[in-house]
């Protein structure tokens, strides 16, 4: 545990900082969004002022970028180095095969796209996010068109899937709208048995832009946890338990 933590904010730091250690002089590195990749910026941006790290940073949200210029970290976008070297983010849940549900914080899109287009893509979660099976207590975001939305919640019906427009909440009226102008589809899924052909049948729907289903896309995952920092490497079935991969 982190001094001056509880355990769940100093489990987010200490997975971070483990993030954070693989990223090298020169990296072009894509910054993720959510409270615990918080950390990992805050983190990196003391690297580049404590050693001189020259990194570039490309964020996925306002969110993001907001944060990496309060700590200094020089940014690019993917226009000017669309191959990444490393791409840190956070997850929803986080399977036993290292699926991930993203979305919560509406910036599945970019989110995916930055993940994509990293030579290798790092996950931090604390251990609360851990699961055999994704879904359950939490929902399958989409982002749609807001045009399509009828048609996309018609579907869905068809499809035996319950959804509902994510609202902004107090505050604000009216639905929560992405960095893209698009809408977020939250959809009540019990267990996702198979992520890849969800994921499938919800892009075959005009006007779906994306899920928040990332399937077969992270290469390592750092769980923090009361005892530490685990690291769980892909290509390793993780069995209930979660034991380190290392």
């Amino acid at each position: 545990m982190v001094f001056g933590l509880g355990w769940v904010e100093g489990a987010k730091r200490g997975a971070a900082v483990e993030a954070i250690r693989l990223v090298r002089d020169g990296f072009i590195v894509g910054l993720g969004s959510g409270s615990t990749v918080a950390y990992a910026i805050a983190e990196l941006g003391r690297r580049v002022r404590s050693e001189g790290l020259h990194v570039l940073g490309v964020p996925t949200s306002f969110q993001a970028l907001e944060l990496a210029v309060r700590h200094g970290i020089p940014l690019t976008t993917l226009h000017e180095h669309p191959e990444l070297d490393l791409a840190i983010d956070g997850a929803d849940q986080v399977d036993s095969r290292l699926n991930l549900i993203k979305g919560l914080g509406a910036a599945l899109t970019r989110e995916k796209v930055v993940a994509a287009s990293a030579k290798l893509f790092v996950v931090v979660v604390d251990e609360r996010k851990l699961v055999e099976t994704l879904g359950g207590g939490v929902p399958v975001p989409v982002e749609v068109l807001p045009f399509a939305v009828p048609l996309v919640m018609r579907r869905l019906g068809e499809l035996g899937l319950k959804a509902a427009v994510r609202t902004a909440g107090k505050g604000k009226v009216g639905p929560v709208i992405t960095d893209n102008g698009n809408v977020i589809l939250d959809i009540k899924v019990d267990a996702v048995e198979e992520p890849a052909k969800l994921d499938k049948q919800l892009k075959q729907i005009p006007g779906v832009i994306e899920t928040g289903l990332f399937v077969d896309m992270a290469d390592i995952v750092y769980v923090g946890g009361r005892e530490g920092v685990r690291k769980i490497e892909r290509g390793r079935k993780v069995e209930k338990g979660w034991t380190d991969a290392d």
